[in-house]
């Protein structure tokens, strides 16, 4: 192998890992290591369960909420739909290139020792982030078309329609793979399989160059710093305006109707504003451990080191992550009671089909 290759960042990590030495190193060492340490390793024994898990449970959710936004009437809107199912796709997309074909090869290294023979890691690199951006980004043009729908009246019928939402989408898809394409040349195509921010081997020239240290910072920048500071300025608008419109109705409607009548135009622009602020709050809560890791890898790698994370951030910041690809089902169907109910006939209907054809055989 080339020496030029950069295999581990930190020796722990390069150890022959398997659970029962894992478990064997936490129980035999425990009390000589730091807290940092035990908290690393107590990470290293969760993700042999949670990675399998949260495939198992990440792909067949959002294959479900696909097919329930896409095929059922969930009282939203086609735009809504639309931006959802987007969202819903590209976090399928990630589960697959991410979970599936990054981390569980990494927990079970000898299993999937075989891709260490397979010449497309900067492929696989291009894809998963791509496919990672598209995904943060569909959050933040689903706010902003949100926020155009809430707080911008006179441009809602222009912007806030199906049509555009498709041609946003496909944008920001495009451009994602093109931002993407420098992943291709900064990285080799031999996998590394180790516990580290790289996916795939990387020489030391281009680790410590300063052209591809900025090129990757500003990736990061991009995803997800940039989207954190969009998300957080268009909830603030949407916010404000929603506090200065809702006194406004409600002193206009103490004038004319009562306080006792229902207002049902607020009723649905509660609901509204409750699935965009919870998904923006999601999205927000589950990347900030890995975008704060990340920035700071890479200063590091630099000579910025006035400033120590310890490993088992980025552990804990790759497993918030990658669980946001797996909630937002979740939040559909507590915030929408009718996708809740299309839900749960999806799901009813193969028991269904299995209970009648049982009749009939009886």
């Amino acid at each position: 192998m080339d020496q030029n290759m950069r295999r581990s960042d930190w020796n722990v990590t390069s150890m022959d890992r398997s659970l029962s030495k894992d478990i064997w190193y936490l129980s035999t060492f425990y009390d000589q290591w730091s807290l940092s340490l035990q908290i690393l390793y107590a990470l290293y024994i969760i993700h042999y369960f949670y990675y399998p898990i949260l495939a198992i449970v990440g792909v067949p959710v959002n294959v479900v909420t696909i097919f329930v936004l896409f095929y059922k009437d969930c009282g939203l809107s086609p735009c809504v739909s639309r931006y959802l199912v987007a969202m819903a796709v590209m976090d399928l997309l990630v589960i697959i290139l991410d979970v599936i074909w990054r981390h569980i090869p990494i927990v079970y290294r000898e299993q999937f020792y075989f891709l260490l023979y397979i010449p497309a890691c900067n492929i696989h690199a291009v894809l998963l982030y791509a496919a990672t951006d598209c995904s943060v980004w569909f959050t933040v043009t689903f706010t902003f078309d949100r926020f155009m729908a809430i707080c911008c009246q006179k441009m809602k019928s222009k912007y806030c329609r199906e049509k555009t939402a498709a041609v946003v989408l496909g944008t920001v898809t495009v451009l994602s793979c093109l931002k993407n394409i420098f992943w291709y040349f900064m990285l080799t195509d031999q996998y590394l399989l180790e516990k580290s921010p790289q996916l795939c081997y990387v020489t030391i020239t281009v680790l410590y160059s300063r052209v591809w240290v900025t090129i990757e910072f500003l990736h990061y920048i991009l995803t997800p710093a940039l989207p954190f500071l969009l998300i957080l300025l268009l909830n603030v608008f949407t916010v404000r305006h929603i506090l200065v419109m809702s006194k406004a109705r409600r002193r206009l409607r103490a004038h004319t109707n009562g306080d006792g009548q229902c207002d049902t135009e607020m009723q649905n622009r509660k609901k509204s504003i409750i699935l965009l602020f919870v998904i923006s709050a999601n999205f927000i809560l589950l990347w900030s451990t890995l975008m704060v890791f990340s920035l700071w890898y890479r200063m590091w790698f630099i000579g910025y080191d006035s400033m120590y994370l310890d490993y088992f951030v980025r552990e804990l910041g790759f497993m918030l992550q990658l669980l946001s690809c797996c909630t937002n089902t979740a939040i559909y169907a507590v915030t929408q009671a009718k996708f809740r109910q299309q839900l749960n006939n999806v799901l009813k209907y193969p028991f269904t089909q299995i209970s009648q054809l049982i009749k009939l055989i009886n």
